[in-house]
């Protein structure tokens, strides 16, 4: 069936995705309960129990809520550098030694024929990543929480299929926005969350004639819009590259699930 993925949920109170090739499931981020986890799956007819193994991209916590749960209740691996378990043995309670696994910012891991590959992106956290995932010819990129698309990041994840990127924010709304101003500085910097233009001016770098769909992720509810988001996303990419009339932007959703995206297998 080749590879497809829903993301179950995404935004400042949580983060999951589930991306399955027919044989592996795998469950990017927990950043809700093990049950709330359970009815987002159940959203999409997915058994939680069938999920084989968890990645990590930070340990912050809309993006590791439930993962001490949830990994404990199916009994899961969970995939993480070691910077990252560090903090994660502080924040998700007792995992079996044989379920925690150090895959190092860079490294790969491969579950059945599907391949992951990690990468490092700039965020305040010990060590954050994004992850490539592989199945065959086709490529899904999951970047969020990133200050900038570095040159690194822009080479990792170019020419995808697929991609959930994030959109965090609009640079105006924020600016005027009731946050304190040391917090919107956090944001706006490099190791904050990248904004609606920043993700636009990046996907033009990264998208290629493969390139089908992106998912628009980790909205900010207080400083963005999702119309706002791809709005400005849409109006950068057909100025820098009006023949790209395949791409679809996708909204992602706080409180509930995507549709399941079934990747060409062309």
């Amino acid at each position: 069936m080749g590879m497809r993925f829903t993301v179950l949920s995404s935004g400042s109170t949580g983060n999951a995705t589930v991306v399955d090739n027919g044989e592996t499931k795998v469950l990017i981020d927990v950043g809700f309960s093990a049950k709330k986890m359970e009815l987002l799956m159940k959203e999409r007819e997915l058994a939680a129990s069938s999920i084989d193994a968890i990645l990590v991209t930070h340990e912050h916590s809309d993006h590791i809520k439930g993962l001490g749960a949830f990994a404990r209740k199916y009994d899961l691996p969970i995939y993480a550098n070691e910077k990252t378990w560090e903090e994660l043995d502080r924040q998700i309670g007792v995992i079996a030694e044989g379920n925690k696994r150090v895959m190092e910012t860079g490294g790969v891991a491969e579950f059945g024929t599907m391949r992951v590959e990690s990468f490092g992106i700039s965020h305040d956290a010990a060590e954050p990543v994004g992850y490539c995932l592989y199945e065959g010819e086709q490529k899904l990129s999951v970047v969020t929480d990133l200050g900038y698309m570095s040159e690194k990041v822009k080479e990792k994840i170019t020419d995808s299929d697929a991609m959930v990127l994030e959109t965090n924010h609009d640079v105006d709304m924020l600016r005027v926005g009731h946050y304190p101003w040391s917090i919107k500085r956090r944001i706006l910097g490099d190791k904050g969350h990248l904004s609606n233009e920043a993700a636009g001016e990046a996907l033009c770098d990264v998208m290629t004639n493969k390139t089908k769909s992106v998912y628009m992720a980790h909205l900010s509810r207080d400083h963005n819009l999702m119309d706002l988001a791809r709005l400005t996303v849409n109006n950068i990419v057909q100025e820098r590259a009006p023949e790209s009339k395949q791409l679809r932007l996708m909204d992602t959703y706080f409180d509930r699930s995507t549709k399941w995206d079934v990747l060409d297998s062309e």
